[in-house]
């Protein structure tokens, strides 16, 4: 009886003790919860307060450097914009540059946004580069590259002067439409592109059809050194849309591919090298095959000249060469009286006077 009694106060003292070791244990979670949480508490008040200081120091800064700027630049008279210096190699105007720049002189040097005014210049349709440059305290340094025109272009088959029309523009290498207010002299020979019907034309736009493209590259190729004194190009028909209609300087027709133009000129060369050694003049050619190719040759002048005169004259002239020709070969009289009938019979009459 005593050994159970020991035994069971043994057991209530070891479930006493568990108890208070587990409840030992949460006081402690909960101490280090407590000091955690105050840590992280202290961490997080320690970091808004730094941000908080940051953000001041800098909402500081930004005030006095905006208004030191504003003091010693933006709102500064030595930086008024006094001079705007332009150069241009066409015929851009400057008042006509300036007004698309919206560049005024006796505004803030600081003020101008040099980026929106290279953006603007670059819109004009003549411009190819621009280069703006700021010099303190109050110039501005605009250059310009414009675009050069290597052609005019119409829709229209047929024009009599494009130099004077409303539907024709002046075309670049790229392809840019250009209508130039101003137009120079070395304009008037330059080539004409016809019949580009299928093209919204308009200045600042870039021609998109096929055949205004392969004609601008064809004008581009016969620029080599011996296509280039040797054809010239003065018109490109394009209306037929499958091939290329040129006629030359020397008034010569040639008929082009829209495809493959360096083996078409190189079959052109032999015929124009085959023309300079045989002194004649090409005519037509048509260069849409590649064998058998046809050509004509121009007539010679004197044959022209011939062609042009009336047949009713002709036989009048040549009867009158030897008519001439007989009459300067005509024998002496003696000679002639010998042989006509009436001379014998008044002969005698001249004898008998001598016999008188």
């Amino acid at each position: 009886m005593k050994t159970t009694q020991r035994r069971s106060q043994r057991g209530n003292r070891r479930v006493s003790n568990l108890r208070q070791r587990r409840q030992q244990h949460l006081l402690d979670v909960k101490v280090r919860s407590r000091r955690a949480t105050q840590h992280r508490a202290r961490r997080v008040l320690g970091v808004v307060s730094r941000l908080t200081l940051l953000a001041g120091l800098c909402a500081v800064v930004y005030v006095g450097a905006r208004e030191g700027a504003k003091r010693f630049f933006f709102e500064n008279a030595d930086y008024q914009l006094r001079t705007i210096e332009l150069q241009t190699d066409g015929t851009l105007q400057r008042e006509q540059i300036l007004k698309v720049a919206d560049l005024h002189e006796g505004e803030n040097i600081f003020s101008v946004n040099l980026g929106r005014v290279r953006d603007s210049v670059q819109r004009l349709p003549q411009v190819d580069e621009v280069e703006v440059v700021r010099k303190l305290p109050g110039d501005i340094d605009i250059r310009v590259v414009e675009r050069k025109p290597v052609a005019w272009i119409t829709g229209d088959k047929q024009i009599s002067d494009p130099f004077v029309s409303d539907v024709a523009f002046l075309v670049d290498a790229r392809g840019v439409l250009m209508k130039e207010k101003k137009l120079l002299p070395e304009y008037l020979g330059l080539p004409l592109i016809s019949g580009c019907s299928s093209e919204s034309l308009e200045a600042g736009k870039v021609v998109e059809s096929l055949e205004a493209k392969t004609a601008l590259e064809l004008l581009r190729l016969s620029t080599r050194s011996f296509m280039q004194t040797r054809f010239q190009i003065r018109e490109i028909d394009v209306s037929k849309s499958y091939c290329l209609l040129v006629t030359d300087k020397n008034h010569a027709r040639v008929t082009f591919a829209l495809n493959d133009l360096d083996a078409q000129l190189q079959r052109l060369e032999q015929f124009l090298v085959y023309c300079d050694d045989s002194k004649q003049e090409l005519e037509t050619v048509n260069l849409l095959v590649q064998r058998n190719i046809p050509v004509t040759f121009a007539k010679p002048p004197a044959a022209v000249i011939n062609d042009t005169i009336d047949p009713s004259v002709e036989p009048r002239i040549l009867k009158a060469i030897p008519v001439h020709q007989p009459a300067k070969a005509v024998p002496p009289p003696a000679k002639a009286a010998t042989s006509s009938t009436p001379i014998p019979k008044a002969g005698p009459v001249p004898r008998h006077k001598k016999g008188q």
